[in-house]
């Protein structure tokens, strides 16, 4: 008796990114293998967090510098809300310190934007078999970043608020944008501030610029 043939589903994908031409590129990329198929695609952290709270995917590829919440949140997000998820990030951003935070928020791989476009294929199959997929530039990168640098001891979500407190931003502007109550911000500057000894904003200006912790989308 011959078993029958069985098809394995394709890999159900999602792509964040606040461009559309991007988007656009990801998705005829990636949906020309016969083994994925982009699902949903979304602009920002808002709309991404949304659909995940009724639908699952298998692997979401995430930019970092997304409008509302930011990339940090949206991965701790959708990871909390479907612990199976694997989200590759694909950023023009290859800061050792942003790489470390994303992988430490629960990451699975790391591209950069200037990848080959069979990185980006091989990646999200990677990802999805349960492996860490970094490309090239990201392994050097982590590779030659110290270990006592004040920013690695906070939590992502310490990060993602000293980020925005070194780029000016108030506790109140803060607060909106996260979706967080003035106390809670208020709690994690003190905690920022002690962890980094950093005791001003233009002391976490000054730190934050000469480690270039800011990209413009603060």
């Amino acid at each position: 008796m011959i078993a029958p043939v069985t098809t394995r589903a394709p890999l159900r994908v999602v792509l964040a990114d606040d461009h559309a031409v991007v988007r656009t590129g990801y998705r005829r990329l990636l949906e020309f293998e016969d083994d994925m198929e982009v699902v949903a695609d979304f602009s920002d952290s808002d709309a991404t967090c949304q659909w995940f709270s009724s639908h699952e995917a298998d692997v979401l590829v995430l930019d970092l510098s997304m409008p509302g919440r930011g990339g940090l949140e949206t991965l701790a997000r959708v990871k909390a809300r479907q612990g199976n998820l694997k989200v590759l990030i694909f950023s023009m951003h290859d800061n050792p310190a942003m790489v470390a935070q994303a992988l430490k928020a629960g990451a699975d791989g790391y591209l950069t934007k200037s990848s080959e476009p069979d990185a980006l294929i091989d990646a999200v199959r990677r990802v999805a078999r349960g492996e860490r997929a970094l490309s090239a530039d990201i392994v050097d990168a982590l590779a030659g970043e110290g270990g006592q640098a004040a920013h690695l001891t906070l939590s992502p979500r310490e990060f993602e608020i000293f980020r925005l407190l070194a780029a000016g931003r108030s506790v109140d502007e803060i607060a909106s944008r996260l979706f967080l109550s003035t106390k809670t911000v208020a709690n994690y500057q003190t905690g920022i501030r002690q962890k980094t000894g950093l005791a001003t904003a233009l002391d976490m200006y000054r730190y934050a610029e000469a480690h270039a912790l800011l990209d413009g989308s603060e």
